[in-house]
């Protein structure tokens, strides 16, 4: 290799690629040897090759570690060398070699630098590149779960290919935000989610879709969340449309939602900004669901709000379709991640949000009153539905207010009938 060429190649990936010298080092002398295999007919019958770069000469030197065999013995040309040839070597050396020593033999052919340096070259990129992705691997296993900026700088395969901390790593489809744009150059921060032993080698993985992301943004934002003042108990999330997060306070003087909120809404606006616009809803910790159910569909406020433990349904009631169509939100999102936010791994809950029917209301407690009517009284259902349509809608109307010939008129039963009737909502009250 001509002068100076081997240490300005150690010098140019030292310093762009961050990489350590004795990396470098190795890969060069990596890339030697698959020249040299390539050059050499049967240097694959070698068993023991390295090569030898020297920084301050510029040179490069093939040495194979041969065992030392008698003269008469010598069997593999490619492994053994000739006693007589070894002890000609030691004598220039001080050395005395005996048959079963290994000794270590130049076989570099004749102009090899000049010859490999293209071979040498063209292998360098894939040495390096298994170089970076051993660093890549010792820099950030342990880190998996925090916050990083990187730089977009390409896509490649469907992936994003984000500059982080001089090493390149991979955003995925499924981990972007839908909708979110990546030019050369944007300065975003990402989640780590892992390093994987992927098709190209080792490769760092980030996320812009983890609901993780939106906690270690709020880290980054609340000081009282990094000191563990306020707690970040459940975070479900619809990237690029919607985050929903409770917080509970561990502090009483301490208001977990407007501490989260900031002053005039900085703090959550900045995680804001950073999600590309994405509505987040912080809401307090409760173990009311149907307090945090309300809260979660703020700003409607229910009607009512029924809470089925045994089916694990929460009933929502608004005032007409147009409230009900708002607090599903868009495509139903906001009912759907208000019933996650309510779920645990144990228990999967449903939120049904819909309009007061007040014919169904009404109808509900007409038919609540009959079966009131018929356990006190003993009459049918038909004659108890009567009774209801015609006003007399409880035991207690017809005790104080009906006569027997009211009855009698009204739904045409005998007057026998009709004062039984009497008789028996009197006797009850």
């Amino acid at each position: 290799m001509p002068a100076n060429d081997i240490t300005a190649l150690i010098d140019y990936y030292v310093r762009e690629k961050d990489l350590t010298p004795d990396r470098v080092l190795k890969a060069l002398e990596d890339s030697f040897l698959t020249a040299y295999s390539k050059m050499v007919p049967g240097a694959d019958r070698i068993h023991s090759l390295r090569a030898v770069i020297n920084t301050k000469t510029d040179t490069v030197r093939i040495k194979a570690e041969m065992t030392v065999v008698p003269d008469e013995e010598l069997t593999d040309a490619f492994n053994e060398v000739p006693l007589s040839v070894a002890q000609a070597k030691g004598a220039k050396k001080g050395k005395v070699y005996e048959p079963g020593d290994t000794i270590s033999v130049n076989v570099t052919p004749p102009d090899f630098g000049r010859i490999a340096v293209q071979t040498a070259r063209q292998t360098m990129q894939q040495r390096i590149r298994k170089a970076e992705q051993e660093m890549l691997a010792d820099a950030f296993r342990d880190r998996i779960g925090e916050l990083v900026t990187g730089t977009v700088k390409r896509y490649d395969r469907g992936d994003v290919i984000v500059e982080v901390e001089k090493f390149e790593a991979l955003v995925p489809m499924r981990q972007r935000i839908p909708g979110e744009e990546y030019s050369s150059g944007d300065r975003l921060r990402f989640y780590i989610v892992e390093v994987r032993d992927g098709v190209r080698g080792n490769e760092l993985i980030l996320s812009r879709s983890h609901p993780n992301l939106v906690r270690r943004l709020f880290e980054n934002e609340v000081m009282e969340i990094a000191d563990h003042t306020i707690e970040i108990v459940r975070i479900v999330r619809e990237p690029g449309y919607r985050t929903k997060m409770i917080v509970r306070s561990n502090d009483p003087n301490i208001d977990p939602v407007g501490a989260c909120v900031g002053m005039r809404g900085a703090r959550v606006k900045n995680v804001v900004n950073e999600l590309n616009r994405e509505k987040v809803d912080i809401l307090e910790y409760t173990e009311d669901k149907a307090a945090l159910v309300t809260d979660s569909l703020s700003p409607i406020e229910p009607l009512s709000v029924d809470v089925d433990e045994e089916k694990r349904v929460v009933t929502v009631i608004v005032e007409d379709d147009r409230a009900a169509a708002k607090a599903k939100g868009r495509r139903g999102q906001n009912v759907r991640l208000t019933a996650r936010l309510i779920s645990t791994p144990e228990a999967t809950w449903d939120v049904r949000v819909e309009p007061h029917d007040e014919h169904a209301v009404t109808k509900q407690i007409a038919q609540e009153g009959a079966a009131a009517l018929v356990q006190t009284l003993g009459v049918s259902n038909a004659l108890a539905e009567a009774m209801i349509a015609n006003g007399f809608t409880t035991v207690q109307t017809i005790a104080d207010f009906a006569a027997a010939e009211d009855l009698v008129e009204a739904l045409g039963v005998s007057e026998a009938e009709a004062q039984e009737i009497v008789d028996k909502a009197k006797g009850a009250c």
